[in-house]
């Protein structure tokens, strides 16, 4: 497989600070037991400024694969989850991290594992300090929702663990819908609930006072990190767009689980900046930009830099996406810094794959009118059927509703071996034809 000929990106510059604070991250978590801090390993929703508060060192499951992942260092801890009897159909996070988890344990036990080769990378995916304690808190996807208890067996069933009640939303009542009807209000309130007796955990495991100015402080720093982050995104409803999808990727982890701090507001005041700076002197996230589409799914870790360079030589800005737009503390009015739990709960219910399929379709359509999209891309995660489950008909609506084409293309998380470049190659040019061969009708009728 070839890079295409001509790379037509203009990722943002400030991306490579917050590669660096990433990397500082990891360092930290990779060291934690140096420092004689406690570890622990959670999954699911953004729990993370509540470990932070409690003086925790935190593990994020699914982005520790994503990691691996987009380092191209995942197979070593696949090896061991299969080894261990996850086959590949497994949700290739939880696969990937709990192949990690059987490689850390049998790090700190001297055991050798069957997997040949790459003792480097084998190396890397077993730095992972073993935890103190489990947290779970998944919505809408039923392995992630096992995740903590399969943990559990792999560290032999003698670590705690808390598992957060997070309720699907039907969206089925009449008074349903986005942030609105008594559904949303009394999850909410259970969730509320939920959190309380997380603290309650966390003190017992830690033996000290949660320092609720702490919590406090952390949810401050991310309402704020937010709205910059939010306000960037909107400028991208430009044409042409001055920052693309990829752009949204590449900070995912920055307002998804690094400390809450004023370097991470400082960090997203600098992505608006250079957004903004674009805005003005006319520079746009890709070259020649003649086509916008909206990406569905979650992102190919494998395989970021390549499908940027791939859409971008045909002339495409992806600009937005329900990974990137409707995750990650997307509603930082909800967040109340003074009483941060209510607004916290709500969040963590507001998971991508955790609405029915009406609300969805809402949240996509209303994005493609917004942005001014001509298509979207559905990446059919091959082992994420919470996300993919309602593609097809979110793609009949965009057709009936908007009039915009879709295309699917097959890929994983972290697997890299779903992914069938020409696949997405074919199909991406028969859907950039049909767009063009619209806009001449358009112009000749």
């Amino acid at each position: 497989m070839s890079t295409p000929v001509m790379d037509k990106t203009r990722r943002l510059e400030v991306n490579k600070a917050g590669s660096k604070m990433i990397s500082d991250y990891w360092d930290g978590v990779f060291n934690a037991r140096e420092r004689g801090d406690q570890v622990v390993w959670y999954n699911g929703q953004a729990l993370n400024p509540i470990f932070q508060a409690a003086g925790l060192v935190w593990c994020h499951g699914e982005a520790f694969s994503a990691r691996l992942a987009a380092q191209h260092l995942e197979v070593p801890a696949q090896q061991a989850g299969e080894e261990y009897g996850y086959i590949g159909e497994l949700c290739s996070y939880s696969r990937t991290h709990l192949g990690c988890a059987v490689l850390t344990q049998k790090s700190r036990q001297g055991e050798a594992t069957g997997i040949v080769g790459m003792p480097e990378q084998e190396q890397l995916a077993s730095k992972l300090p073993a935890p103190d304690f489990f947290v779970n808190a998944y919505s809408g996807c039923s392995t992630g929702q096992q995740w903590d208890d399969i943990s559990f067996r792999v560290f032999g069933k003698e670590l705690p663990m808390f598992n957060v009640s997070l309720p699907f939303l039907w969206g089925n009542k009449p008074d349903a819908g986005y942030l609105v009807g008594e559904e949303w209000e009394q999850t909410s309130l259970h969730v509320e609930d939920q959190l309380y007796k997380l603290i309650d955990f966390i003190e017992h495991q830690t033996g000290r006072p949660f320092d609720w100015d702490a919590l406090r402080q952390n949810m401050a720093y991310i309402k704020r990190a937010s709205e910059l982050r939010r306000e960037a995104m909107a400028l991208c409803k430009l044409t042409p767009a001055p920052a693309t999808f990829w752009d949204w990727i590449s900070s995912i982890a920055h307002i998804n689980f690094l400390p809450a701090s004023q370097e991470l507001v400082d960090f997203f005041a600098a992505v608006k900046a250079e957004v903004e700076r674009r805005v003005a002197e006319g520079i746009s996230g890709v070259q020649n930009e003649r086509y916008r589409l909206y990406f569905d799914g979650i992102m190919n870790w494998n395989k970021l830099g390549w499908l940027a360079k791939k859409f971008a030589a045909h002339d495409v800005s992806v600009i937005a996406g329900r990974y990137t737009h409707h995750a990650f503390w997307q509603e930082p009015h909800m967040i109340d810094p003074e009483n941060p739990i209510p607004g916290m709960a709500k969040h963590y219910l507001l998971c991508p794959t955790n609405h029915g399929t009406k609300t969805i379709q809402d949240l996509v359509l209303r994005d493609c009118e917004e942005y001014g999209m001509d298509g979207i891309v559905f990446h059919s995660t091959r082992t994420c059927r919470a996300f993919t489950n309602p593609q097809q008909l979110v793609a009949k609506a965009a057709q009936r509703d908007l009039g915009i084409p879709s295309i699917f293309f097959e890929g994983d998380v972290a697997d890299a071996s779903f992914y069938k470049d020409e696949v997405l190659e074919s199909r991406l040019v028969a859907m950039l034809e049909s767009i063009d061969v619209r806009r001449s009708r358009a112009v000749t009728g």
